[in-house]
């Protein structure tokens, strides 16, 4: 619930001054850095102490959805990013929240390896477009996001694969 909390103050930090002041971008980057620490300590807790429910199950992924696009639109309307990349995520990751829901009935689809790997790199790409990095560094965060990019769409198609295969599982055992 935090990263929820975080989202509208990122984005009064973000846009803060037109996005152009560079303490109030550190001050965007922070809480940005902050929510998404959030993600890893809740997820890591949640495994220690046996607390994984399916309500947290369907909950994290939103509110990593909500912090990833409220960052993305972000970017975007700074100018900083073209939309067409903003849209292409957005498209996935309301593409698998949707899938979640069509598929559970018949169980529920964890995060693969892929899919974190995505989140990661989704997350430092931000970040490198949030930082006023130095002339020299402006390719991080064009290389980072390309590779976000990548990792977004192969791990969609990846997630609809499983999604078909467990509703058809599901819709066998069932008889339907």
């Amino acid at each position: 619930m935090t990263r929820l909390v975080l989202v509208p103050v990122f984005l009064a930090a973000l846009f803060t001054e037109d996005g152009t002041d560079t303490t109030w971008r550190l001050v965007a980057f922070a809480v940005f850095a902050l929510a998404s620490i959030t993600d890893h300590v809740d997820g890591r807790l949640a495994r220690k102490h046996g607390l994984i429910t399916d309500f947290g199950k369907i909950t994290d992924p939103i509110a990593d959805k909500a912090l990833t696009g409220a960052a993305l639109v972000g970017l975007s309307a700074l100018g900083e990013l073209p939309w067409w990349i903003t849209i292409v995520i957005a498209v996935r990751e309301v593409g698998v929240t949707l899938l979640r829901f069509w598929v559970i009935r018949h169980g529920v689809i964890p995060a693969s390896r892929g899919g974190k790997l995505k989140t990661l790199t989704q997350v430092f790409a931000i970040g490198a477009f949030l930082l006023p990095l130095p002339d020299w560094m402006s390719p991080v965060p064009w290389v980072s996001m390309g590779l976000a990019v990548v990792l977004t769409v192969v791990t969609g198609v990846d997630y609809v694969i499983r999604a078909v295969r467990l509703r058809a599982r599901g819709l066998r055992a069932t008889g339907k």
